[in-house]
This record gives C-alpha cells, sequence and structure tokens, in this order.
C-alpha cells in the first residue's frame, strides 16, 4: 500500500504536519534505534521528525514542557523525581510498552565465581573473601561494584545498604565504559560485579552470569532492581496535536531478539544506525503496515 493511499485513508487526522516532533535521544544505542524507527514510521505518516540528544533524567522535563514529544523507550528503573511529578500532574502519558523483554541487574564475570563462592546467590558477596577480592582502592574495605553512569539514576547503593551488601557503587562514565571494563576483566580473567541490562550486544560475546538479587520490594523502583517492562512515553499534548501520530506510537513494538541484533551490526559491526533501522523496516513490513491500519480507526 503506498505512502499517499494510506495517507488519504487516516480516519484519525494527522494534526499539525508543519511542527516537528521531537523525539528524545538518549544514551545507548538500543534507545537510539527505537527512536529512529518511530521517526522513520512517523515520516512514512506524513509527519516531520527532529531528534533530540535528551539525558535519560532531563529527558523529563523537555516533555513536561512540550519541548520533547516523544520518548520511545523508556527504562521504569530510570526515572528520576521529575517524572512522577509530571505524571501526576499530567504534564506527561505513557501510552503502553515497547514489547522489548528486558534483564536489569547485577552481571559477574565467570573468573568471579572463584573468589565469591555461593554465587548467583546475593548472599556470597557478604563472604569477606569475596568483599576483600573485588576491593579497590577507591572503596576499600568494602567490595566496588561498577553502576551505572551517574545522569542515569541507579538503584544498586540503595538495594546494597537494604541488604547489607558490603560493597561501594562506583559509576562508570559511559555505557563504553561499561563495556570496556567488561571486556578487559574477562580478557584477564579478573573478578568484576557490574550493574548491566539487557538486551546488550556484548552479552553475545562475553560470558556473564546474572546475579540472583537481594529480595525487594518491587513497588519501589527507586530502592529496588528489577527487569521493567519498557514503557513509551508522550508529551500530554501529543493525541491532540498528531493524532493519527499517537495511534501509529501506541501501536510501535520493538522486540529483544531484533533489537540486540541491530545493536551487535551498529556496535560491533560498524554498520550505520540508518542502515540497521532500513533493514529493520524491510524485515516487518507487515507488522508496521499493520499499525498504520491500526492508526486509520
Amino acid at each position: 500500500m503506498g505512502l499517499a493511499a494510506s495517507s488519504s485513508a487516516i480516519a484519525k487526522p494527522l494534526g499539525d504536519t508543519n511542527t516537528a516532533i521531537k523525539i528524545a535521544i538518549n544514551e545507548w544505542t538500543g534507545q537510539n534505534l527505537t527512536a529512529h524507527i518511530a521517526g522513520k514510521l512517523l515520516e512514512k505518516l506524513g509527519y516531520k521528525v527532529e531528534y533530540v540528544t535528551a539525558g535519560t533524567l532531563p529527558q523529563f522535563t523537555g516533555i513536561a514542557s512540550g519541548n520533547l514529544s516523544l520518548s520511545p523507550e523508556v527504562w521504569p528503573s530510570n526515572l528520576g523525581d521529575v517524572y512522577p511529578k509530571a505524571k501526576a500532574e499530567g504534564k506527561l502519558e505513557e501510552i503502553g510498552e515497547l514489547g522489548l523483554q528486558t534483564r536489569d541487574g547485577w552481571i559477574y564475570t565467570v573468573d568471579t565465581k572463584a573468589v565469591c563462592p555461593g554465587l548467583p546467590d546475593w548472599t556470597a558477596l557478604k563472604n569477606p573473601a569475596c568483599v576483600q577480592a573485588l576491593a579497590t582502592p577507591e572503596t576499600f574495605p568494602n567490595g566496588r561494584l561498577l553502576d551505572y553512569p551517574a545522569d542515569w539514576g541507579s538503584a544498586s547503593g540503595p538495594e546494597l545498604k537494604n541488604a547489607d551488601i558490603p560493597f561501594t557503587t562506583v559509576p562508570a562514565g559511559s555505557e563504553g565504559a561499561l563495556i570496556a571494563e567488561l571486556q578487559a576483566a574477562t580478557a584477564a580473567h579478573k573478578p568484576l560485579l557490574m550493574r548491566f541490562w539487557a538486551p546488550h550486544w556484548v552479552l553475545t560475546e562475553v560470558p556473564v552470569e546474572w546475579l540472583e538479587m537481594p529480595p525487594c520490594d518491587e513497588s519501589n523502583l527507586a530502592e529496588c532492581i528489577v527487569a521493567p517492562p519498557v514503557i513509551k512515553v508522550v508529551w500530554s499534548g501529543f493525541a491532540e496535536k498528531w493524532p493519527a501520530g499517537y495511534a501509529l506510537m501506541k501501536s510501535l513494538q520493538v522486540h529483544a531478539d531484533d533489537q540486540q541484533k541491530m545493536i551487535y551490526a551498529v556496535d560491533k559491526q560498524g554498520r550505520s544506525l540508518d542502515v540497521a533501522v532500513d533493514e529493520w523496516m524491510d524485515q516487518h513490513q507487515s507488522d508496521w503496515q499493520g499499525w498504520f491500519k491500526a492508526a486509520q480507526n
């Protein structure tokens, strides 16, 4: 079905096709891929799109004010203080899950098991020998947990405190720094405990194991790490300004296996983000054409 035919048949009006829909671009490749998939679909429907670099937490101020229109891949474990207030005030809206089957928690290298017997049980981290083996001058006498970059937000510190685990979090400088340290520790057969997530391409190359996390009240994501359903968030005025685009974004789904393959292609094989997204578009025509039909009703 051609674009002209599909656009002319849309019962829901396109709305404002002169003002660009501003899509947030965060700090990791998977989100960038999702954002560009969303953007290409919106462009096919007839909208102008602009990609705006925005930090994981600062983006919510932009969405609440209308300076940003859409963040299509939001992990509820990284919401900060602005999000719940803006949501309560009706300044932003959750429009459903993205469809990613995710993991979020603490991983460790295979060599860590030698110094922390009892893994993957979290209580193994309380063993003094384990603590000592993972301690650094920066964290001594505590062990070291390599955490997410500071501006991502993290519940690792509260998790450690609540479970009385003698480890100190050390934020990584970036996603690249997390990956580099994981690869280096694996190559050198050194123990390492760090927070990480899936899907991610590096997990196809580096053998890791996931810690069985300490018990936690999963209703409080500020203090509890869980594998959350990844959601899509829009500015509260999105539906009124771009009705058909709103319906399309509600239908948008990106699955973990597909995203991990795209991340690998971009981050490891050097393929451009646009090429990876175009390949996804070609492979999923039946999916997004169905979403276009849903936007017609």
